[in-house]
């Protein structure tokens, strides 16, 4: 058994793949991980001043101490490329309200007018959402058909006077329910 503090080691697909192919399909796998109720966040971008956005679910902390966060985007999204040209990106926590701007940059654009954006130490973010936060990308490791992009947080705001968050399970949207 491996010490707790030794260092990760790169482990080789080859030696790692069984030679059995997965018993489902990538549409299984897909909704199998859709059981997972997630929030739903908009990655922004700034490029020479044209914004670019894009809905996303697979979010998450990474770290306190320095402040990172993570994002899976897939290699065939137009914000990969963004995110590898740029040091700098946007994330933005919708409010259970704002299901229209998580359609509009999820490919299913509003007909009556766009999302509003707001400036966070110089990075486009979404008005609105209940949590904004501005970082420096540091990392990006690929991860099969996906890359992880890891920015260090800079700056943040966190709006405890709006709504709750937008959630996302089995495909659709959702509500926070407190338990008591």
């Amino acid at each position: 058994m491996a010490a707790l503090n030794s260092p990760l080691r790169a482990v080789d697909p080859a030696i790692s793949r069984t030679s059995a192919e997965p018993r489902f399909t990538p549409r299984q796998f897909r909704d199998a991980m859709g059981r997972f109720a997630t929030g739903v966040v908009v990655i922004t971008a700034d490029m020479d001043g044209d914004i670019h956005a894009m809905t996303a679910n697979a979010f998450m902390s990474g770290s306190l101490e320095p402040p990172l966060v993570l994002v899976s985007v897939a290699r065939t999204a137009r914000m990969h490329e963004k995110l590898q040209e740029t040091a700098r990106f946007g994330i933005s926590v919708l409010a259970q309200d704002q299901q229209h701007t998580s359609n509009h940059f999820a490919g299913r654009p509003m007909k009556d007018g766009a999302p509003q954006f707001e400036w966070l130490s110089s990075v486009p973010v979404i008005a609105g959402a209940v949590m904004q936060l501005s970082a420096e990308l540091r990392h990006a490791y690929p991860c099969g058909d996906h890359t992880l992009f890891v920015g260090e947080v800079g700056d943040l705001q966190l709006f405890d006077e709006r709504s709750e968050p937008l959630l996302f399970h089995s495909g659709r949207y959702g509500r926070l329910t407190h338990l008591e």
